[in-house]
């Protein structure tokens, strides 16, 4: 008897002992996500607090003033904001009406509003020297040969491609190679590969990327460790990124630019932070450790010249040997 209630009582302590644990860890969890949450809260200018409650939800009440009641929509998907993204974005402080009309103060919002030009990136950054660093204008220029632009003119805005509420500066910014071409490649995609999104500024129907390109050996592990504008821009040394979108059929085809000692990859995606954080990592440990190594991009002179020497000493060595076992015989 005072075996099995001794058996009971640690039954009894393992129970709550595993429940405190358990307890124990959601608030820890909790404590973990919470700050994050509230600092990102922080970041969003206060004035956007009323716009952000129907923006980050799927739906929206307004009064109707024809029915005299209280009417419940869908929102536009394309109108959803994640609050969380919005927060860690460039344009965090910004508050709405500095790039929308100020007459979206007023709700429900005027139908009219929405065929009005939106402000462009330059309206803000161009002619500023707080900017001046970035070369908004050279980057304007380098777009306005792209064929982007040569097709769609004054319509194919910096927003088509750079989403103003999640915009991140990850090629100046990260010194995670995989983290930039994720980032960029996925501005390509959000276009490419949506055929709704594609059908805005061409009339026909996205083009099937994986039957373009084909020719590309080991295409899916191409296309998840280099960005889409190395084979389809053309270099600008004073930019991080180029602007200048080639025509399909200038895109490059040629392996040896990127996979060779001087590689393209130097002068456009291993740019600025990402590539002092491998300078002053070392070039093998940058191999070793960065998942998103090409061939080519971090072939070491001294390392080549030893290999080299190393296949030319055993080719040697295989002649003597065979030239001493035919004198034998």
């Amino acid at each position: 008897m005072l075996k099995f209630k001794s058996r009971t009582s640690a039954f009894s302590f393992n129970s709550l002992d595993m429940r405190s644990s358990f307890q124990l860890l959601l608030i820890i969890l909790f404590l973990a996500i919470s700050p994050k949450s509230q600092a990102q809260e922080k970041a969003l200018a206060p004035e956007n607090d009323l716009c952000l409650k129907c923006h980050t939800h799927q739906t929206f009440t307004f009064h109707n003033n024809l029915t005299k009641k209280e009417d419940k929509r869908m929102m536009n998907p394309l109108y959803i904001l994640d609050k969380n993204h919005f927060a860690t974005g460039v344009h965090a402080k910004f508050k709405c009406t500095d790039c929308h009309s100020a007459d979206y103060t007023t709700y429900p919002h005027n139908a009219e509003l929405k065929l009005e030009p939106l402000s462009t990136c330059l309206d803000c950054h161009g002619g500023d020297a707080k900017y001046a660093a970035y070369q908004f204008e050279k980057i304007d220029e380098e777009f306005q040969k792209s064929v982007h632009f040569q097709k769609s003119g004054e319509s194919f805005t910096c927003s088509k491609c750079h989403n103003q509420h999640y915009y991140q500066a990850k090629s100046r910014t990260s010194s995670e190679v995989g983290d930039i071409v994720s980032f960029s490649n996925d501005m390509c995609m959000s276009c490419h590969s949506n055929n709704t999104k594609f059908q805005l500024i061409n009339d026909t129907l996205k083009p099937a990327l994986a039957t373009i390109h084909e020719w590309l050996p080991n295409q899916e592990l191409h296309f998840k460790k280099v960005r889409c504008i190395e084979c389809h821009t053309q270099v600008v040394d004073s930019l991080s990124v180029s602007h200048n979108i080639l025509p399909k059929e200038k895109a490059l085809k040629n392996c040896v630019e990127c996979h060779s000692k001087n590689s393209m990859l130097e002068a456009s995606l291993y740019k600025y932070k990402n590539i002092q954080s491998r300078s002053e990592q070392g070039k093998l440990n940058s191999i070793i450790s960065n998942k998103s190594y090409v061939i080519g991009a971090y072939q070491n002179v001294w390392l080549n010249n030893l290999s080299i020497l190393i296949f030319v000493l055993t080719m040697i060595g295989i002649c003597i040997h065979l030239i001493a076992r035919i004198i034998k015989k």
